[in-house]
Order: structure tokens, then C-alpha cells, then sequence
């Protein structure tokens, strides 16, 4: 028996709370082994993005080439992509070495609200990516940044995931968190119809990283053969136990992060 693998494909975050670095953050505390693949340095922190370096798509392939040809991943976890040509190098990547699992988090646009793709790079999503996707994971501007609407609603959120879908994703969870109310509730539309996924909002401004973290709890458990609809209720409950500990942490002087790992240590008394 070998641990199931998640690799992520992503953008780095030096502060640590989002992008590459909170993927490897919630495969660990899900249960998988962590794997990365850099596909832009940015310069950002819990304040928003100071700058962008995309990595080019021949060293990304190299990247993935050397993992996949050696790690048996379970499962391909995506983020912030930054060129056409990068989506289209993992793309054919994930074909090329089989993977048996992707999940896509479309990243275009920061919690902040800082543009991080350009439209060349949706459309390259949308077209070459998605028909690849065990799973889709957009919040509401994304959905209707690849719907190409402008707005999803929490009414049309079902209808949204279900457009998605069209484009030859397995399932699509659209996320509601930029909603507003005393309950986060996402939409999962699947091969057996929608499912509302709801828990209690959390009151708090530590919210950087949340959409990387959800999907990548997501991708951990579905490594581990866990079915869909399960990981994502499961990842759901996970990620609102990051989000009410995320005051503890006291990191940074914005957004700051989620507490990854609070099923394993508290922020006043460190491990364990």
C-alpha cells in the first residue's frame, strides 16, 4: 500500500495562506500526501497582490513530467494558471499520464479582488481544461466570468453549475461564499442532480485562501476513494473549522488565513 497522492498545480503564495502553499496544506491535513507543481510567483500577502511572475509553460511541463512520470498522483489539483499556454500544457499532461482525478479550481480572481488571469487564459480553461474535469470548483464571479454572465445569482447557482457542466465537467460545486446571510451554502450538480451543501457563516475578515482550501480538501479525500457528494460535505465541514479558528492565528495585518490544521494544533499553544 502506498499514500494516496494529491498534487497540486498552482501559483506560489509567499505569505502561506493561499495558492500552492494552502493546497499542500489541506492535503496534509486531509489525509494525503502533498506534491506541487509552481506555475507563477506572485508577490502578495493577507493585504492583496503586489506582482505576478508567470513560470513558462515548458518548465511547468517539465514540472509535471518529473512528478507524473514518477509519483502515482491520485488525483490533479489545479489553481492559478497563468498563460494560455500553461493551460494547455496541463491539459495535455493530465491525458498524456492518465490521471484518474482532476479537479479544477478556475483561480482568476483573489479574495481581495485582484484580477489574476487574463481573458486568454479563461477561454483556455473553459475550452481545453474543463472537458478534462472530475470536478469544477468556481465561486460566483468565476462562474460568471466562464459562463461569460454577468452575475450569478444564489438563485441561478444550480443553473449555472449546470452550464458549466456542458462544457464536459463530471461535476461542478459553485461556491457562495461571496454571498451574504447567516448561512454559506455551495451547490454541487452532479450525474444525480443538485445538492445544496450549507453550514453556519462565520464572522470573521480571515478568509484568505478558502477557495484553495475547500477544493483541495475536496481533491485530498476523493485520493483516497471517498465518493464525491461525501468529500465535498466532509470538506465543507472541514473548511468552516479552519475559518472559525482563523482569528486565532493572528497572521497579518489584512485578510489573514484560514487555520489549516486545527483538527491538530491550537494557535496559543502550538503542537500538540
Amino acid at each position: 500500500m502506498s499514500a494516496p497522492v494529491a498534487l497540486s498545480v498552482a501559483g506560489s503564495d509567499p505569505s502561506g495562506g493561499a495558492g500552492m502553499q494552502a493546497d499542500l496544506k489541506a492535503f496534509s491535513a486531509m489525509g494525503a500526501y502533498a506534491a506541487a507543481v509552481v506555475t507563477a510567483l506572485t508577490a502578495q500577502n493577507t493585504l492583496g497582490v503586489q506582482g505576478i511572475f508567470p513560470v513558462p509553460a515548458e518548465f511547468v511541463q517539465q514540472q509535471l513530467d518529473s512528478v507524473l512520470s514518477d509519483l502515482d498522483v491520485a488525483v490533479l489539483k489545479t489553481g492559478m494558471l497563468g498563460s494560455p499556454e500553461v493551460v494547455e500544457v496541463v491539459a495535455e499532461a493530465v491525458a498524456r499520464h492518465d490521471v484518474p482525478v482532476l479537479v479544477v479550481d478556475p483561480v482568476m480572481v483573489a479574495t481581495s479582488g485582484d484580477r489574476l488571469v487574463s481573458e486568454e487564459t479563461v477561454d483556455a480553461v473553459r475550452e481545453l481544461l474543463l472537458p478534462h474535469a472530475t470536478l469544477v470548483t468556481p465561486n460566483l464571479p468565476e462562474a460568471a466570468t466562464l459562463l461569460g454572465w454577468t452575475e450569478v445569482t444564489e438563485a441561478r447557482m444550480p443553473e449555472a453549475a449546470e452550464a458549466l457542466r456542458r462544457s464536459g465537467a463530471g461535476a461542478v460545486l459553485v461556491k457562495g461564499g461571496h454571498l451574504v446571510g447567516d448561512t454559506s451554502t455551495d451547490v454541487l450538480v452532479d450525474d444525480d442532480g443538485a445538492l445544496a451543501v450549507a453550514a453556519q457563516r462565520v464572522d470573521t475578515a480571515n478568509t484568505h485562501g478558502t477557495g484553495c482550501t475547500l477544493a483541495s480538501a475536496v481533491a485530498a479525500l476523493l485520493a483516497q476513494g471517498v465518493p464525491l457528494r461525501d468529500a465535498v460535505q466532509e470538506a465543507k465541514a472541514y473548511l468552516t473549522r479552519a475559518i472559525a479558528a482563523a482569528d486565532g492565528l493572528g497572521v497579518g495585518h489584512g485578510h489573514g488565513p484560514v487555520h489549516h490544521f486545527v483538527d491538530w494544533w491550537e494557535p496559543s499553544r502550538g503542537r500538540r
